[in-house]
Formats: structure tokens, C-alpha cells, sequence
């Protein structure tokens, strides 16, 4: 979960409260699902000390910042929603006296663009400490470590306005990036500065790479990895800043710009506009004023809340709940609620996420805990009953039991297991792109703790019992959930006959009769790799792992693995 660090003084004045005791402190919190992670109140009392806070809502990165917590704070205890009237929509034109002219050459590799300019405000070390704090939270965690997102902050003095974002030759360009004192090209940045090396791979192998420029050529940076040594290099006292943000994502990149722009209004500083002109057309249209308001209207029945809650709502208190949560809500007929979501929130999916909001907003003290009223019998289903036996199996054929995470990254279980990302279910809005896909096989899982268990006597034997999720067109939602055991023999003289056996041990021990015929499935080798048939139908593969698979996952021994489908040999 994200946490972050804000000054004490900075943040009272934000939230409009001080605070004396952590008791009290840690209950206002609950309102924004944080937690007090760290407060030393026996330091200086000066208002410099530092709180370190967690955040445990990852739908909200509005509140990973000093100026969104505490605006989320100060609004709840005061009902005061504040007005950001800067935003242009769809409804509303704003003029925007700064311009960004986007190339269609950016077009496939990193299309969007978003931003705004800061005025009438010094930079102090606290604030310029929290908008650096406040930008990698965003690219890091919301922007899937900069690969949806990132954001850069320039100083606006120095820049020949129209800004221009355009697609480059990666060995035809160079300039001076940020700690460094010489000139390097683009893909010198990738291959020796510290953050080419650790965000080089969102752009390595592309053969345009997107770069920032001012009218006069100077360059601001060079998205997502780094900004220039001048341009890019904000200082304390500075007080007009450019801040722009590019991504693969337009939601996401238009949120991100707009969280920023709302925080440092809410410092004091004066936001303008920035137009930002494509040569291609965009979900907004082919002209954007940013900061954009982008959210769409959502509503909910008073029937439904209550129904979800448990209790019977008036309209009345459910408005005022909302009000307080920050969201201007309004009923025309007292049984449908309509809610806008504030410029820097997009978090409302269903209309339970309104639901949510009102509960948090009515306190959850409010809520009376209530005794179930039915009584059940508790038994295994068919499907745990049949996992457990083949549990049971591989333990005596002398395996481990592991358990893993059913949501992972498109490196772990498509790259380097060598399939395509299309064949996996997608998360439609991940936070992180270590957790953007749902897994179809446990074989990833099992792999990445062989790859960090060299140390350990051999042989290691693993296996995995648990659910994955797979594309199936006919089915309601497209994606079917079955429970699969996945199992790896990993030593010196891992083959294909070892895990033919352990397959048929644990088919005997079940009770089933099975054949198997030659698979193609790169996982695995070729030729050394079957399919397994049950009644004509196919249940699982097994095989010896690729080469290719054992070296990306860090795998320094031979191992032979395989996956049955339990439910489908449950049903046989």
C-alpha cells in the first residue's frame, strides 16, 4: 500500500485542524482508509516534524499527497467542497494562454499528454519535497512505475512557449539530463544514467523514442525517464512552474494532471491552462484544454443503499453523507441520487462505489453489527473435497505445498513464459503493472520461487493447488475460473520419465484413466512435452521447461513441470 510522508506544518494548515494527540488523529484518518504509520512527537515542536502515513485504499490516488489527504480531512469535518473553476470539459471552455503542439510520430509509442502552469508561489523546501513526493507516487504506483504515467516539473521562465512533444531518433538527439554534467544521446541515457537503466525498458527496442521541446529546440525531457539539467530542474524559490504529464493511458494521464493541479491550488497557487493540439484525434477531441474535467455522471437508487447497508436511508442524511465525502450530490425526485465525481477522483465504477462513500460518510460508528439471522451447515464442496485428495498425493510423492498470488505481471506470466499477453484476462484498471493481469496457469508462481531457492539442498519439488482464470468467448463475462494444481521437480536429473510418473502416481491415487499425446506449447520443450487426455478431452500438459523459461526467471537447474485441470478430471 502507497505511504507517504507530510510535513506536520504543511499539513495542519492544509486540513485546517492541528492535531495534539495521536488517538484523535489516527480515528480522523479512518475517513480516508489511512493509518498512522509513524508520528515522533517528541522531536522539535517547531511544526517541521515529520508523519508517515499509509494509505490503504489503492482506488484513491488523489489522497497519496500531503494536499489530497488533508483535503479530504478538512472537507469531511467542514462540508466545504472546493471549487476548481480552471478545469475546462466538455461543457465548459476555458481560455488557455500556454500551448503544447503534440507530433503524430509519438502516436505508437507514448500518445498522450497533459498539463497545466503554476504561478504566484516560492517554492519552500517542504512544498518542493512533497510535489517530488507526490509525482513518483503517481508515476510509480498509479502510472505502473512509469510505464501508463509519468510527470515532469519544469521551471517556466526558461521556456519558449509552444512547448513541442515529439517522436525522435534515440541516437540522433542529445542533451544534458538531470545528474549529469555532459551531454549524452537518448540511448546513452538508457544504457549509462541511473534512470535509463531503471525505466529503459519501457522504450528499449523502439525505434522512435518521445522527447520535449521548447520553441527554441531546448529540450525540457526525455518521457518517462528523465528531464533536462536546466529546464527540468525545479528549485526551491522558484514560483512558476510547468508541470506536464505523459502516459499510454489518457484517463490516467488526465487524472494525474488534474490530482496535481488540485493540490497546488489548494497551496495557494494560481493554475492556468495549457492547450494541448494533436495531429490525431483523442478521446477528448483533437484539442484538449488541460487541466480537463473527464468524469461522467453516476447514480444509485435510495432503495439500493439501503438495501446494501442495512439499513433505511432519508435522502436527507444520504446527501449531507456524500457532501461530506467531497462530492456534490443531488436528487430530483428524493429516490434516485446523482453524483459528480470532484475533478480529482475517477474511482466510480458501479454505483456500489456510491454506496461506499455514503457509509464513510454517514461514520462507520453508525452502523450497528447485527447477528446472522440464518443457520448453515458447513461442508467442502465437491471441487475442495477432490483438491485436498490431490493435496494429500503430492505431498507423499514428496512435494511442497506453495501458495501464491492470483494477480501478477504481464513479464512474469505471458513474457517470460514465453506466451502472448492477449491470452491472459486483463485487469481493465490496474494500479500497479505488477498486479495488471489475472493468472491462467500456477506454472509462473512456481517458477519464480525456484528461480531465488539455488541455496537449497536439491531436489526441490513445489506444487500449487488454486484457481486461474481463462478467456472462454461462450461464457457470460468471456473468462471462466477453474482450479488448477501446477507441480515442478527442479535438480541435476529433472526429465520428462520423472514427471510422467509423478502424473501417473497422482491419476492412479485419483482414480482416473488417462492418455497422453505430443504437445505444442512453448513453455516447454519440444518434443519433450505431451497433453493430457481424459476421455477424449484435453486436461493438462506436462513436459520439461524451455531453456528460454529457465534462464528468464533465474532458474540454474533442469526442471520438469506440469498443470491438470482438477475441475474438469472432477466432472469425469
Amino acid at each position: 500500500m502507497p505511504k507517504i510522508e507530510v510535513n506536520e506544518r504543511l499539513f495542519f494548515a492544509l486540513a485546517e485542524k492541528t492535531w495534539t494527540d495521536k488517538e484523535s488523529f489516527e480515528q480522523d484518518l479512518t475517513v480516508a482508509k489511512a493509518e498512522l504509520d509513524e508520528w515522533d512527537m517528541t522531536g522539535p515542536a517547531d511544526g517541521e516534524r515529520t508523519i508517515k502515513i499509509e494509505l490503504n485504499d489503492t482506488n484513491r490516488p488523489d489522497l497519496w499527497s500531503t494536499a489530497g489527504l488533508a483535503r479530504q480531512l478538512r472537507i469531511y469535518r467542514t462540508g466545504k467542497i472546493p471549487s476548481y473553476p480552471f478545469f475546462a470539459s466538455r461543457k465548459k471552455n476555458v481560455t488557455a494562454p500556454y500551448r503544447v503542439v503534440v507530433d503524430k510520430s509519438v502516436r505508437e509509442v507514448r500518445p498522450w499528454l497533459a498539463g497545466f502552469v503554476a504561478k504566484g508561489k516560492a517554492i519552500s523546501d517542504a512544498l518542493l519535497r512533497d510535489m517530488i513526493q507526490t509525482q513518483e507516487k503517481l508515476a510509480w504506483n498509479f502510472g505502473r512505475k512509469r510505464k501508463s504515467v509519468s510527470i515532469g516539473i519544469y521551471r517556466i521562465g526558461l521556456i519558449e512557449w509552444p512547448v513541442h512533444y515529439r517522436g525522435v531518433d534515440p541516437d540522433a538527439v542529445s542533451f544534458v539530463p538531470l545528474q549529469e554534467t555532459r551531454t549524452m544521446t537518448l540511448r546513452q541515457i538508457l544504457e549509462q544514467h541511473p534512470k535509463g537503466i531503471e525505466y529503459g525498458s519501457i522504450l528499449m527496442g523502439k525505434p522512435i523514442h518521445p522527447l520535449l521541446t521548447d520553441a527554441g529546440g531546448k529540450v525540457l525531457s526525455y518521457p518517462p525517464i528523465i528531464n533536462s539539467a536546466d529546464l527540468g530542474a525545479v528549485q526551491m524559490g522558484d514560483t512558476d512552474i510547468f508541470i506536464e504529464v505523459t502516459g499510454t493511458d489518457y484517463p490516467s494521464v488526465a487524472l494525474s494532471c488534474a490530482i496535481m493541479a488540485c493540490d497546488l491550488a489548494d497551496m495557494g497557487f494560481d493554475i492556468e491552462n495549457v492547450e494541448v493540439d494533436y495531429e490525431y484525434d483523442t478521446p477528448f477531441g483533437a484539442s484538449v484544454t488541460c487541466p480537463y474535467y473527464f468524469q461522467e455522471e453516476v447514480s444509485v437508487s435510495l432503495a439500493d443503499a439501503s438495501r446494501l447497508l442495512g439499513i433505511s436511508l432519508e435522502i436527507s442524511d444520504t446527501l449531507a453523507a456524500l457532501n461530506r465525502m467531497g462530492l456534490c450530490a443531488y436528487s430530483t425526485d428524493g429516490t434516485l441520487i446523482h453524483v459528480a465525481p470532484p475533478e480529482y477522483r475517477n474511482d466510480f465504477l458501479h454505483a456500489f462505489d456510491i454506496v461506499e462513500d455514503i457509509m464513510i460518510g454517514m461514520g462507520m460508528e453508525n452502523f450497528m453489527p447485527q447477528r446472522p439471522t440464518d443457520f448453515t451447515i458447513g461442508r467442502l464442496t465437491p471441487i475442495e473435497g477432490f483438491s485436498r485428495r490431490a493435496k494429500n498425493i503430492m505431498v507423499g510423492l514428496g512435494y511442497q505445498e506453495m501458495v501464491y498470488n492470483y494477480l501478477g505481471s504481464g513479464k512474469d506470466y505471458a513474457e517470460k513464459m514465453q506466451i502472448p499477453a492477449n491470452s491472459l484476462v486483463k485487469i481493465a484498471n490496474p494500479m500497479t503493472e505488477n498486479y495488471e493481469y489475472v493468472r491462467n496457469s500456477s506454472l509462473p508462481g512456481l517458477m519464480q520461487t525456484e528461480g531465488v531457492s539455488a541455496k537449497a539442498s536439491y531436489p526441490h519439488r513445489t506444487f500449487e493447488v488454486g484457481k486461474v482464470a481463462l478467456k472462454a468467448p461462450e461464457a457470460n463475462y468471456g473468462v471462466v475460473t477453474h482450479q488448477y494444481i501446477g507441480f515442478l521437480t527442479s535438480h541435476a536429473q529433472a526429465d520428462y520419465n520423472e514427471i510422467a510418473s509423478h502424473v501417473a502416481a497422482l491419476m492412479y491415487f485419483l482414480g482416473k484413466e488417462y492418455s497422453v499425446r505430443e504437445a505444442i506449447d512453448p513453455r516447454f520443450v519440444p518434443g519433450r512435452q505431451v497433453e493430457v487426455l481424459v476421455n477424449g478431452a484435453r486436461v493438462g500438459v506436462f513436459g520439461e521447461v524451455h531453456p528460454a523459461v529457465l534462464e528468464a526467471f533465474g532458474v540454474v537447474m533442469p526442471c520438469a513441470a506440469g498443470e491438470l485441470d482438477l475441475d474438469m478430471l472432477l466432472e469425469d
